[in-house]
């Protein structure tokens, strides 16, 4: 630990698109410091390097072994999360796992024990759950005011599918398809409301798109322990856009223009079949004439649409507010903006990190994500519910 300045020292591994996107916060928290970067593609390091002043690896094992470092980010593609936060732990770092935490729950359990026998800690995110509108949602619902949690609707149709994908990402064997990549969300946002044990999963997924053959849709109803329930709907075919009920801000938190509608899709198709890797790696970090997102939405980032329906009230969240419809009025708890974009994945690892508390999205809280994954592929091709070991 960089006791000095009191801040964690940070290494990424994987300067892909999820490093662009938790770039800001990573760069901006008051208590983290990026030293160290693994990547293969060389004018990533080098634009690291230049930008951050930090060490740069080709390869995670590098990094891991760089004692400079007290947390390691795993921001690498979803089929090396398992087997990199594993070295990671097991030399002695603390871990950040994007989500998926990873694409099996044998691999997830791996990564835990890992965690538990090095002392280290582990913490799944960034996922929807960490935003600012589910944690107050949640706490108001804790408060007991509006009494139990009974029914959640989540409710997301986006482009997914039709953005640039590297071929691994349509096999769910990988983690790819929207239920590991998306449906993690979903799953995570609406555990958090419950605040209960998921009991079981009914669900079938979708595989419409014979030229784009994975998951690509499902619909979802989960049980809980307190007797909650939830029901969830994802689409990543690129029509209807879901974003429509959330005021047109999309799920960064910025404004968009319900004209560019189909622009995925069309993009896509303006690439005349030019490699998709190639137009994937256009996004990422170090691309030529591609800047890091820098400017702050004036909204938080949100998941579709969630309507959580209590014993006296309804909470519908929403990317400024959480708007609670109770039997005699209908009130709005509004948010501040936020001064740094996914500042509270970095507020839990940091204070997971010191030790001021125990955090939410644990290993343990991961595992049981990927579970509820697990068991909603194994519920469609089996179509019967199936109930999750307690």
């Amino acid at each position: 630990m960089n006791k000095g300045e009191g801040k964690v020292r940070i290494g990424v591994v994987g300067l892909g698109r999820g490093f662009v996107l938790t770039l800001p916060a990573l760069a901006r928290h008051p208590r983290t410091m990026l030293v160290a970067a693994a990547d293969p593609r060389v004018e990533a390091l080098e634009r690291f390097a230049h930008e951050f002043h930090g060490r740069t690896y080709s390869d995670a094992a590098g990094l891991c072994a760089d004692s400079n470092v007290d947390v390691v980010y795993i921001a690498s593609p979803h089929e090396f999360h398992a087997s990199q936060a594993i070295l990671a732990a097991q030399s002695g770092k603390h871990v950040l796992v994007e989500k998926p935490m990873a694409a099996n729950v044998g691999d997830c359990e791996a990564m835990a024990e890992a965690a538990r026998l090095s002392g280290t800690k582990m913490i799944i995110g960034p996922s929807h759950s960490f935003d600012a509108p589910v944690t107050l949602a949640a706490d108001l619902i804790a408060k007991g005011s509006y009494g139990q949690p009974r029914m959640i609707t989540a409710f997301n149709f986006t482009d997914y599918l039709y953005r640039p994908r590297r071929v691994e990402e349509f096999d769910s064997d990988l983690g790819g398809g929207v239920v590991f990549a998306q449906a993690v969300h979903q799953i995570d946002v609406v555990r958090r409301l419950a605040g209960s044990t998921v009991v079981s999963v009914r669900a079938q997924t979708g595989d419409w798109d014979p030229k784009r053959s994975t998951d690509g849709a499902y619909a979802a109803f989960l049980t809980f322990n307190n007797g909650a329930v939830a029901t969830l709907s994802y689409s990543g075919y690129g029509r209807y856009d879901s974003d429509e009920l959330c005021e047109w801000i999309s799920e960064l938190g910025y404004r968009k223009a319900p004209e560019s509608y189909g622009e995925a899709r069309r993009k896509l198709a303006e690439a005349g079949g030019a490699s998709e890797d190639i137009l994937k790696a256009r996004r990422a970090y170090g691309a030529t004439g591609t800047e890091p997102v820098r400017e702050t939405p004036p909204f938080h980032e949100h998941f579709g649409f969630v309507l959580v329906s209590c014993d006296r009230a309804d909470l519908k969240l929403k990317p400024d507010a959480v708007m609670v419809y109770s039997d005699e009025m209908r009130q709005e708890y509004k948010l501040s903006a936020p001064q740094i974009p996914r500042v509270e994945v970095m507020d839990e690892l940091v204070d997971v990190v010191l030790g001021s508390a125990p955090g939410l999205h644990t290993a343990e809280w991961g595992t049981a994500t990927i579970a509820c994954c697990a068991a909603l592929r194994q519920s469609s091709e089996e179509r019967r519910e199936i109930f999750l070991r307690s």
